[in-house]
């Protein structure tokens, strides 16, 4: 996890973190806090900069691995769930895995628990979890990864399911605030980011501001990860544009339903795919194209938490 150096300067684009640390065929966390928080931004520039190949994990990654899938980048999927919240099933992801349109995926099938105890044991370095949850589900017979075995402390027949670790290449993490070292606070709804990202190789953080390091200080118990596990910072506001960021954006549903109209087949995907990624530059053009239909999700109200008091005298 990370590259271990303290107090390194590790800001870049988004374009640079993703030319010099995720390569073709790699295997990428897109979304570890559920509907919250999804690097969109870091989905865009994969796409713009025409990676193949990839293993996207995610729980819940929401629209953005059916836009990689659209866009040909992807060879596998490691996940709970892959669609529209707002709309249903991901159209390019059930034209890749009913018909093998625009490639063919390969699909590794959890549930969203089961992939926790995945990032889990890979974040603790064990090899694999037993379960019970899954006992009696397909997910074991469409899984070919997850083993049954008998519980070895108990005398009677008593089956558990072996989850084996997930140690994915790179995790995407979209913060509220970073400094330029690679710590960063985030609160809300974290889901399994601090599992899935010290399971993984490298983590580039997407953050909303970047702030003093005497910020982040002043609380370190919002720090999931630290900087020193941190490859690269990023300096993205609204960069998990559409979906939500606890205390900064709201969900844009709007955009959500429109995807799914626009993208039925794949001309029109195609289509929507050059208007909103491919023929913008970078995210920033990307915000700019939004303009006031970003600017109404901004959350502009104050619900603070009380503060805490980290005195040691």
């Amino acid at each position: 996890m990370g590259d271990g150096k303290i107090n390194h300067d590790k800001l870049c684009s988004v374009a640079d973190a993703i030319s010099q640390f995720v390569g073709d065929g790699a295997s990428i966390v897109l979304g570890a806090a559920l509907e919250n928080a999804i690097p969109f931004a870091a989905t865009h520039e994969l796409i713009r900069q025409g990676r193949r190949d990839l293993n996207l994990i995610a729980p819940i990654s929401d629209i953005s691995t059916d836009m990689l899938i659209g866009a040909g980048c992807v060879a596998e999927v490691t996940g709970a769930w892959v669609g529209n919240v707002s709309g249903g099933m991901g159209h390019n992801y059930r034209r890749a895995a009913e018909g093998g349109q625009p490639h063919p995926i390969k699909i590794h099938d959890y549930s969203n628990f089961t992939i926790g105890m995945a990032f889990f044991a890979g974040a603790y370095g064990l090899p694999y979890i037993p379960v019970k949850s899954i006992l009696g589900s397909d997910i074991i017979k469409s899984n070919p990864r997850i083993r049954l075995a008998e519980n070895p402390f108990t005398e009677e027949p008593d089956p558990v399911a072996l989850i084996p670790a997930l140690k994915p290449d790179i995790a995407f993490l979209v913060v509220q605030r970073a400094d330029r070292f690679g710590n960063s606070h985030i609160w809300g709804s974290t889901g399994l980011t601090q599992e899935a990202s010290i399971a993984a190789e490298k983590i580039i953080v997407l953050a909303d501001e970047i702030v003093e390091p005497e910020v982040i200080a002043s609380d370190p118990s919002r720090v999931l990860i630290p900087g020193f596990g941190v490859n690269a910072v990023c300096h993205v506001p609204a960069a998990c544009h559409p979906a939500p960021l606890i205390g900064r954006w709201k969900r844009d549903n709007a955009f959500f339903h429109d995807y799914h109209k626009e993208t039925r087949d794949p001309e029109s995907f195609d289509r929507w795919c050059d208007e909103w990624v491919r023929d913008l530059p970078d995210h920033e053009a990307y915000r700019t194209k939004l303009g006031g239909q970003l600017e109404e999700l901004r959350i502009l109200g104050d619900a603070p938490s009380a503060p805490a008091n980290y005195a040691t005298e």
